[in-house]
């Protein structure tokens, strides 16, 4: 860390850096976070696994979303609703039967580090229903998302601190209108 960073950090009364194992770079960088994301995006929705969530978000998680706000204020609050969602999918819950899976939009991912506290994500999703009736994944909307993933050098992983969800908006009717 260069001396006007450490200068400053210490006339703010910042903590010193943390010690354990240093945050991965490059691919390594990129790598992890896809499988963390990856892993966050399972358990939220078809892999329905709310006690994935404790592992992948840090104490001090919380989302703000574009059509909710401060949707979740807490760690507490995203597992909680994951596991309610989940026990309504169940066979005589409210929603019993529901599957949805979210898929990324080739191309639109991309990870910067930032410093070695954490890093950056960012990309656009996809939404889908299952229609039992015919079988099939139908496309409902998509968003784009930032996450600010924290760096635990002690846990050797990162922990979901931040995301932001925005630009919601239902699928484009296909075939579009102006299809011959």
């Amino acid at each position: 860390m260069p001396f006007t960073v450490l200068l400053l950090a210490a006339a703010l009364g910042a903590a010193p850096p943390a010690t354990g194992t240093p945050m991965p770079t490059g691919e390594a960088l990129t790598a992890r976070i896809e499988a963390s994301d990856a892993r966050l995006f399972w358990a939220a929705f078809e892999g329905c696994d709310a006690k994935a969530l404790p592992d992948l978000l840090a104490p001090d998680f919380r989302m703000i979303h574009d059509k909710d706000g401060l949707a979740l204020p807490s760690r507490d609050a995203m597992i909680a609703g994951v596991a309610k969602n989940c026990a309504n999918r169940m066979p005589g819950g409210a929603h019993a039967g529901y599957r949805n899976r979210r898929l990324l939009v080739p191309g639109s991912h991309r990870v910067r580090a930032m410093g070695d506290w954490g890093a950056l994500e960012e990309g656009a999703h996809v939404f889908f229903e299952w229609n039992a009736r015919d079988a099939r994944w139908d496309m409902v909307g998509g968003a784009h998302y930032m996450h600010l993933w924290q760096w635990m050098p002690a846990e050797a992983r990162f922990r979901l601190s931040q995301s932001y969800s925005y630009d919601h908006a239902g699928a484009a009717p296909y075939p579009p209108a102006s299809a011959p």
